[in-house]
């Protein structure tokens, strides 16, 4: 069910899609979403979970790769993920959204997504290597890494100007001006 609501959502946007379709794109009777949803908001909510967790895995790997072997980067990891799940990049942050704390799992999606942007920061001050507000620090960077893909999604960047150069620039920026001067 999550899959078809998701690419419903995504192409027709929250309030484009009705009961009955969501059935439709299922192959269900018109009744049976309510079986298993109390309603739209809850279908979406369910839908919106699901991507924050698949968000929140591939940044986790990405975490868990650069501890490893220093290998893929979470900002590049980011990107990825976004870029390449676009319709469902834009479902997490439709603004149109029922509101995220009537729903437990959706909550807990979303605080998981947001300490993805959080941890390197946080192991960075554990080793004494950054002294900054790391929740600050996560809101810039995650504010930084949205903006451009928005950007992009939007069709306001152009080459050279994409998401990756224009994120990946604003990352080294910010990055430089919270570490500590030698």
């Amino acid at each position: 069910m999550c899959d078809a609501a998701e690419a419903l959502f995504a192409t027709q946007g929250e309030a484009g899609v009705t009961m009955r379709e969501l059935a439709d794109a299922v192959g269900v009777s018109a009744m049976t979403p309510y079986r298993y949803f109390r309603d739209k908001d809850a279908i979406l909510a369910a839908v919106r979970a699901r991507v924050f967790n698949r968000f929140a895995d591939a940044m986790e790997a990405a975490h868990e790769r650069l501890q490893r072997d220093g290998g893929f980067r979470p900002d590049e990891a980011y990107l990825d993920f976004a870029l390449a799940n676009r319709n469902a990049y834009r479902i997490m942050f439709d603004i149109n959204q029922p509101t995220a704390t009537r729903y437990p799992e959706l909550v807990k999606a979303m605080d998981r997504a947001r300490a993805t942007m959080t941890s390197g920061w946080q192991g960075l001050r554990d080793a004494g290597k950054f002294k900054g507000d790391v929740e600050l620090v996560g809101r810039q960077i995650w504010a930084a890494m949205h903006g451009a893909i928005m950007l992009e999604l939007s069709g306001l960047l152009r080459a050279p100007h994409t998401a990756r150069t224009v994120g990946m620039a604003a990352i080294r920026s910010l990055s430089q001006s919270f570490m500590p001067r030698k």
